[in-house]
């Protein structure tokens, strides 16, 4: 509460705001070959701390809904992503007043309706994956979502790098960076000292508790990737659902995504996922001149 309260007029008590958990962007390559460098997302940690969130990235007073009080960058070290570094994500820290005009949207955000978001910054620098030209100084011959024998035949995409400002967070419907959004509710992990007090309650000892571990540990990271991968799916498949088909309900979409098997819930998902890509645009990260602000030489506003 100390953190909220230094954006506030009065000091607000718990039961005046609710909060929530939203990562704001990665370093993985996005929908329009684009990707934040790890340096980039530590930059934009300080500067999206006290930023407002809104709509559709509309700049009126009316769509502020949220604010950010504290953000980290954070390390996932059982993810990679297709550019080969260690997966790293921006998470935020958001709050809102409660009140009779925000209660349907805190439902919304709760019943994972309203999840997407994206982020306008200004970013100094894109940098061509594969010769390393930056393209605020001059476009190079390479073309984003080409592969390109050098370096390994991988994908050529931009690095955003050289952050310099943020401006606002949305919410969105389709944002290019499939990974951001408001976070879940997790159940806690089976950990360490869980393990360890099972052990001291049993008879095993020596090699064979030293193998139980093991397999216990394997057991519980097949299970937690399987879970979230499970998880994702069944949000995306009932997220484009309600997008790309009339008349039907998140409730029912939840249900039937609920009784799927693995296959049928990708493959599913998968058409629902292009039908909605069809019918709906993805948000270009290039914003031009908003209105009432000048652009210096060499720099750009992205929305991600």
């Amino acid at each position: 509460m100390d953190l909220i309260n230094r954006y506030t007029r009065r000091q607000l008590s718990e039961e005046e705001v609710y909060t929530f958990p939203v990562v704001l962007c990665d370093n993985e390559v996005d929908r329009d070959y684009e990707r934040f460098s790890c340096e980039a997302l530590q930059g934009l940690c300080e500067l999206f701390v006290g930023k407002t969130g809104i709509f559709d990235h509309n700049p009126k007073g009316e769509n502020q809904q949220a604010r950010i009080y504290r953000a980290e960058v954070v390390r996932d070290s059982d993810r990679t992503t297709s550019a080969g570094e260690a997966y790293h994500y921006l998470l935020a820290q958001a709050y809102m007043v409660r009140g009779e005009h925000n209660r349907d949207l805190i439902l919304e955000i709760d019943a994972g309706i309203k999840k997407e978001v994206s982020v306008s910054c200004r970013m100094d620098r894109a940098v061509c994956s594969v010769c390393g030209a930056d393209q605020r100084e001059g476009p190079c011959a390479h073309e984003k979502g080409k592969r390109y024998p050098h370096p390994d035949g991988a994908l050529c995409h931009h690095i955003l790098d050289g952050p310099s400002d943020a401006y606002e967070w949305s919410f969105v419907a389709v944002p290019a960076q499939a990974g951001a959004g408001v976070r879940s509710a997790t159940s806690k992990h089976f950990c360490q000292e869980d393990l360890d007090g099972l052990l001291r309650g049993s008879a095993l000892e020596g090699e064979a508790a030293e193998r139980l571990k093991g397999y216990l540990r394997q057991t519980r990271e097949a299970a937690r990737l399987g879970g979230e991968w499970r998880r994702r799916q069944e949000d995306e498949l009932v997220r484009c659902g309600l997008l790309s088909l009339e008349g039907v309900d998140c409730k029912s979409l939840r249900a039937i995504a609920g009784r799927l098997e693995s296959g049928e819930l990708q493959m599913l998902s998968a058409a629902l996922q292009k039908k909605a890509a069809q019918q709906l645009p993805i948000h270009s990260q290039l914003l031009g001149e908003l209105p009432g602000r000048q652009e210096a030489k060499g720099e750009s506003q992205f929305r991600i």
